[in-house]
C-alpha cells in the first residue's frame, strides 16, 4: 500500500475548479499533482499552478496545468509534503531543498494543507535535521551561530555531483541537528536572525490540515 499515494489523492480531491494551486515539492506532492492532472483531464476543472521548485514545475508541466506566480495571482490552496509533524502542527520541511520559496507559497496561500504519510508525525520536533539555506560565503559564520545554539551542522553534498547540493535559488543547504526542538516558533525566528541564512525549514503556526496515508486509509487532522 502507497500511503504517500493516497495522501497525496485524497489532497487533489480537495481541489475545486478555478482555484489557484500552490504546487509543494516532493515525493508525496509527486502524487498530489499527478491527481489533480488526472482531475482537469477527467473532470475538466480548470485550476492554475505556482510550483515551489523546478521539480514541481516540470510535474505540472507534464500533466498539462497552466502554471503562474504569486506577481500574478493570489494563492487559494497549497498543498505541501513535511520531514516532521509535531502535535501543534509545526513541521520540519526542505527534505528537498526546495524550503524557502514553499515557505513564501505556503504562507501566502489562502489555506495549507499538509500531506504524509504517518510516519511523519512526531511528539516533538527535531529528530530530522532542520535545513537551511544558505549564502555560499556565510559558511563559517553560519556554522559558528548554529553550534552556539546547540547544533551540529553540515553541509548537504550532492549524490550524483561531485560537492554540495545547491538550490533552486543558487545557495548551499545545511541540515543543522538539533536532536531535539523544545520552541519551534521561537526557533524558527532565531534561525533566520544569523545573516547569511535566507531560510530554515521549520514551518510554525501555518497549517490548516493535514492529511496521513495510513495502513486504514486516509485520516485527515485539523
Amino acid at each position: 500500500m502507497n500511503l504517500k499515494k493516497i495522501a497525496g489523492f485524497a489532497a487533489a480531491e480537495e481541489i475545486q475548479d478555478g482555484q489557484i494551486i500552490g504546487l509543494g515539492t516532493g515525493s508525496t506532492t509527486h502524487y498530489f499533482i499527478e491527481k489533480v492532472g488526472m482531475r482537469m483531464k477527467e473532470e475538466e476543472i480548470n485550476v492554475m499552478g505556482i510550483p515551489t521548485s523546478y521539480q514541481s514545475f516540470l510535474l505540472a508541466k507534464e500533466w498539462k496545468i497552466p502554471v503562474t506566480t504569486l506577481e500574478e495571482h493570489d494563492v487559494d490552496i497549497a498543498v505541501d509534503g513535511a520531514d516532521e509533524i509535531d502535535p501543534n502542527f509545526n513541521l520540519i520541511k526542505g527534505g528537498g531543498a526546495a524550503h524557502t520559496l514553499e515557505k513564501i507559497v505556503d504562507y501566502s496561500a489562502e489555506k495549507l494543507i499538509i500531506i504524509a504519510d504517518d510516519s511523519k508525525i512526531v511528539n516533538k520536533l527535531g529528530k530530522f535535521p532542520v535545513p537551511l539555506e544558505i549564502i555560499s560565503e556565510s559558511r563559517k559564520p553560519v556554522f559558528s551561530a548554529l553550534e552556539d545554539m546547540g547544533a551540529d551542522p553540515k553541509i548537504r553534498m550532492a549524490q550524483y555531483k561531485d560537492g554540495p547540493v545547491i538550490s533552486d535559488n543558487g545557495n548551499f543547504i545545511v541540515d543543522a541537528d538539533f536532536r531535539e526542538i523544545d520552541n519551534p516558533i521561537q526557533l524558527e525566528k532565531d534561525l533566520n536572525s544569523i545573516p547569511g541564512v535566507v531560510e530554515n525549514g521549520i514551518f510554525s503556526q501555518m497549517v490548516d490540515q493535514v492529511i496521513l496515508g495510513t495502513s486504514d486509509g486516509v485520516e485527515v487532522l485539523k
